[in-house]
């Protein structure tokens, strides 16, 4: 699995929660399998529009993409708890 870059704006964002490394260690695993139990990948609401997520920490989730075939893109992250 092909993980594009993330931009500026969310790697700002881990920087000040400090998730740097924990984001880099489920970044890793993601592009290894994206089925890892320790990621908890779900399908979103509304299912239709293919949005997913997966767990950076008990708090926070990554929410992402298909962009192309094998290619996700991370276009958001956020507490997953707001």
């Amino acid at each position: 699995m092909n993980i594009l870059p993330l931009r500026q704006a969310l790697e700002e964002y881990l920087k000040e929660r400090q998730l740097t490394r924990k984001f880099a260690k489920q970044k890793k695993i993601l592009e290894e399998n994206i089925f890892h139990p320790g990621l908890n990948v779900e399908l979103l609401e509304p299912r239709h529009m293919h949005i997913y997520s997966f767990r950076i920490d008990r708090k926070y989730r990554a929410v992402f993409i298909f962009s192309k075939r094998e290619t996700i893109e991370i276009i958001d992250i956020n507490n997953h708890y707001q």
